[in-house]
């Protein structure tokens, strides 16, 4: 399989995507014009980096024990953006990602649930991240970073609001 990155914007060898990234596709298999091929190698196949954020940010969400994804600002401005009607959540948020001719690196950014070992969601995270990308990309995984920047506490969604009176 022959692979080549095409950035879309010039000067940009490795591009790096994330929130503000860099949108750039990688092309994963280049196919020959001709009639007298098989259909399935007429054309060429090419994946955008933000595909390999989508896909690493749903597969980070789906272990137990990662409460949310990002830093305290992106997970704020997330939180309006959810509530907006017609707005959709952004399952890249938290996920860069570096993108090669045929490998990529993945960084995460995680916010996970008290109680539960962080190392063993860090390791869950990391290998269903990498599989889902290898799988649905076919693009080689060569590292995936876990920050986990905060702990989700229970009590944090039990805490009244301050627009309750105080006194009856």
């Amino acid at each position: 399989m022959t692979t080549q990155t095409v950035p879309a914007a010039k000067n940009s060898s490795l591009p790096q995507t994330g929130a503000r990234g860099t949108q750039s596709t990688t092309a994963v298999s280049s196919g020959v014009a001709g009639s007298d091929q098989p259909a399935a190698n007429r054309g060429r196949t090419s994946i955008a980096n933000v595909v390999v954020v989508k896909v690493a940010g749903i597969a980070a969400r789906e272990i137990p024990g990662v409460y949310d994804m990002g830093g305290g600002l992106s997970r704020t401005i997330g939180a309006v953006r959810d509530r907006v009607p017609g707005g959709r959540p952004n399952v890249g948020r938290g996920v860069k990602v570096e993108v090669g001719e045929r490998q990529t690196a993945i960084d995460l950014d995680l916010v996970v649930e008290y109680g539960v070992p962080i190392t063993d969601v860090a390791r869950d995270v990391r290998e269903n991240v990498i599989s889902a990308v290898e799988r649905v990309t076919g693009l080689e995984v060569v590292e995936v970073n876990v920050t986990v920047n905060d702990v989700h506490l229970p009590e944090e969604d039990d805490q009244p609001s301050s627009a309750e009176s105080r006194v009856e």
